[in-house]
């Protein structure tokens, strides 16, 4: 799997509750209805600005073409970088990292990945959120398009497993940058990353089906199931943990959570 922007602790450090490919895919278009919603996806209420409290771990935002040119010409380090002089005009997105020891807390941290082609780069920005908005992510299924065909049958089972669960999966890593840019960043190497949304408990069946279309799958098979209060938990650990703990990675925290505990997680209040 491609490596993270920043670098998480060991788990040893980490306190009690208390940026980021197969064979290359096709570059076809996404589908019409993903595009358009891509392209024509609102601002958050009142505009001017998103609501960073509402931000979680992986999610999209969009920069002000207008900023873009002046926040990438003050960086000496992405002179010559190619495709970021247009980033932000043709409607790609940054996404929501975890913020490193001393950058500014009144910024939003914020990062994007170059393709292997261009050496893999996890670039980070910290922006302010007047010039942000919210960009739609995209689900497993309408990323179909820039998926290797040798994928088609993993992504089918995925999808009926999702369906069977009331989860709709959504990809992060490799896939997901090809599919909003149509650069090329799959490659033989890459991982199948998902993110799980849940809106409740999980059906204790959910990672065994999960961990048995994995062990036949082309590529490996990563990622995470979000919880209702945003954290995100490693779907494998998860399901190796038993009675054990997990670490739950949130947007501004990392903390130790009982695995049994997750079952029957709820939304917050």
């Amino acid at each position: 799997m491609a490596e993270r922007l920043p670098t998480q602790p060991p788990h040893p450090e980490v306190p009690r509750s208390g940026l980021e490919g197969g064979l290359q895919g096709s570059r076809d278009p996404l589908e019409p209805s993903f595009e358009a919603r891509l392209r024509q996806a609102p601002q958050d209420e009142g505009g001017g600005g998103i609501a960073v409290a509402r931000l979680h771990r992986h999610d999209l935002v969009r920069v002000d073409p207008a900023a873009w040119g002046p926040l990438v010409a003050a960086r000496p380090d992405l002179a010559g970088v190619p495709p970021l002089a247009g980033w932000a005009a043709a409607g790609w997105p940054l996404i929501l990292r975890r913020r490193a020891p001393g950058e500014d807390r009144a910024l939003v941290p914020l990062g994007l990945p170059l393709p292997p082609t261009l050496g893999k780069r996890r670039i980070g920005f910290s922006l302010p959120a007047d010039v942000l908005t919210a960009c739609p992510a995209p689900t497993l299924a309408a990323t179909r398009a820039a998926v290797p065909p040798a994928w088609h049958p993993t992504l089918d089972a995925l999808l009926a497993l999702g369906a069977r669960h009331g989860l709709v999966p959504r990809p992060f890593g490799g896939l997901l940058w090809q599919a909003l840019t149509g650069l090329p960043y799959l490659t033989d190497a890459s991982d199948l990353d998902l993110l799980w949304p849940l809106a409740g408990s999980l059906a204790k069946t959910f990672l065994d089906d999960l961990a048995t279309i994995a062990a036949t799958a082309p590529m490996r098979l990563d990622g995470e199931i979000v919880l209702p209060d945003g954290g995100g938990v490693q779907w494998r650990e998860w399901h190796e943990a038993g009675t054990g703990e997990v670490l739950v990675k949130h947007r501004d925290r990392l903390e130790m959570r009982a695995a049994p505990a997750l079952w029957s997680a709820e939304a917050p209040a």
